[in-house]
């Protein structure tokens, strides 16, 4: 697979990007193109390495190591190497539905545990996927193919992110009759507004909503079930149901001064953003714009929201922009409790750290520190965030943070957005549907089954595990499918 002598002869190269000062100034994305040729050496540098873990998708140590949904890396590799762009196209959709989503957001746990990367920088997986399906788009082969023949059976699906889109592609080209219902504007769920134009252009999600349409899909948008659309609805009218809404409650701060003009939750503030960019005429108070230009800006929270939070404070024109991070700060270099082919936590500098350092001229990202309060002026509206540093102490057989006497500061600020995560989905139509959730108020239902305690009503995606990757949402979307499919024909031909 690919050159046997491949990886000794070709460094890991990757499309180089447009510098930080340049691309802030707009929001497209902003990798430059790549030689075929050098796609070809990339896909060289696979090594034939006999037992690969890259496609493996297995937990290890609480984090994902290999590939989700199995992608068959090295052999769209070595077809890559050998200039069979179609071949290796029909590889990688056998078992990615959306390469372009994947091949521009996914962290590449792949790549965390190829097997070149335990002596070398690992083969550059990713982005050989993404070659892979922007060729097939720009030859002409990402066409309509909608199934020749329908079952006659209808299924609902909620929420139309990745596992959404996922389970719809696969049980619309089984034969049934999909409808997709999407509470926003437009379809994509987090895949529009929850991650910002610069990493993932929206004209990418609507090429592929339009070849899924042009299949027999139906998207209904602007409708939110079980308060649109009476929940009882779902069952009553159709043979199956897939509830992929997500986990889109956030995690808050609770601390003095919260609920100052100015202290946002980050997706607030993302979505407004990209509405705003979108040109959105729908009507919605909690989703107005806030801008953080001229502003000094604190992001609590490390994580890749975080990330898009920076990048798009610094794309508005804030004034300053700071990362909090309770956390310590990683090592630069695997540890020995982090073995290969373990995902690697080591420390990243993300393209919106990256922006902040050309800007700033240092890391916006500040470790082991601790929000204590919000303060206000009179007017109520925010002009400060007090901290503390932290260091992490075992405790009880646990780490805990310990704050460190004497280390207080205050950040002057105001806008803060809060990026903590999320704690699970919304309550709404999970009640009047009479769903049952686990003990972290995710939808209980089994993995591999995704049956909840209704019959024929499935669920998927962070909706069913809790606050995910994108690879892990298209994982769940493409085995509830081939569940539901079993459910209502007996046996299944899908492979999730």
């Amino acid at each position: 697979m690919g050159k046997p002598t491949g990886f000794m002869e070709y460094q890991r190269e990757i499309p180089s990007d447009l510098l930080p000062e340049e691309r802030i100034l707009h929001w497209k994305e902003f990798h430059r193109p790549f030689p075929e040729s050098k796609r070809q050496e990339q896909g060289a540098r696979c090594m034939d390495c006999g037992t690969p873990f890259c496609h493996t998708g297995k937990i290890f140590n609480g984090a994902a190591s290999g590939c989700p949904i199995n992608n068959l890396i090295p052999e769209w590799n070595d077809l890559i190497f050998r200039g069979q762009w179609q071949q290796a196209l029909e590889r990688l959709l056998r078992t990615n539905n959306f390469p372009e989503f994947t091949g521009r957001v996914c962290p590449a746990p792949c790549e965390g545990s190829c097997t070149l990367g335990i002596s070398d920088p690992p083969v550059t997986i990713k982005n050989n996927e993404l070659a892979i399906i922007e060729k097939a788009f720009a030859e002409g082969w990402m066409k309509p193919e909608p199934p020749a023949v329908r079952t006659g059976k209808k299924v609902a699906i909620v929420g139309s992110g990745p596992a959404g889109l996922a389970a719809a592609d696969l049980l619309n080209r089984a034969g049934h009759t999909v409808t997709v219902y999407e509470r926003a504007d437009r379809v994509g769920g987090l895949l529009v507004y929850g991650i910002p134009n610069m990493k993932l252009d929206k004209a990418v999600v609507e090429r592929r909503v339009s070849i899924m349409a042009a299949e027999g899909i139906n998207f209904v948008t602007g409708v939110e079930v079980g308060k649109d659309l009476p929940a009882e609805n779902l069952t009553t009218e159709n043979d199956a149901v897939v509830l992929c809404g997500g986990a889109t409650k956030p995690r808050d701060l609770p601390v003095e001064g919260r609920d100052l003009q100015g202290v946002h939750f980050a997706m607030e503030f993302l979505t407004g953003n990209t509405r705003n960019l979108l040109g959105s005429t729908l009507e919605d108070n909690r989703m107005k714009t806030i801008s953080a230009r001229g502003k000094d800006v604190i992001v609590i929270g490390g994580g890749d929201t975080g990330t898009d939070c920076v990048g798009t404070a610094l794309r508005h024109g804030c004034r300053s922009v700071t990362q909090f991070e309770i956390l310590d700060r990683p090592p630069l270099e695997r540890q020995p409790d982090n073995p290969w082919p373990e995902w690697p936590r080591v420390l990243k500098t993300d393209y919106g750290q990256e922006e902040a350092i050309a800007v700033y001229g240092e890391d916006p990202r500040v470790f082991d520190i601790q929000t204590v309060k919000f303060v206000g002026d009179t007017d109520g509206k925010l002009k400060e965030v007090h901290t503390v540093l932290v260091e992490w102490v075992e405790a009880n057989g646990r780490k805990e943070p310990k704050v460190i006497p004497g280390s207080e500061k205050v950040y002057p600020a105001q806008l803060v957005l809060i990026a903590m995560g999320f704690l699970g989905p919304e309550d709404q139509l999970l009640g009047k549907l009479g769903i049952e959730r686990d003990a972290r108020s995710n939808v209980n239902a089994p993995y591999g089954a995704y049956t909840t305690n209704i019959p024929g009503v499935f669920s998927a995606g962070d909706m069913r595990r809790g606050q995910s990757l994108v690879v892990w949402a298209i994982h769940e979307g493409r085995g509830a499918a081939r569940e539901v499919d079993r459910y209502l024909m007996g046996d299944t031909q899908i492979r999730g």
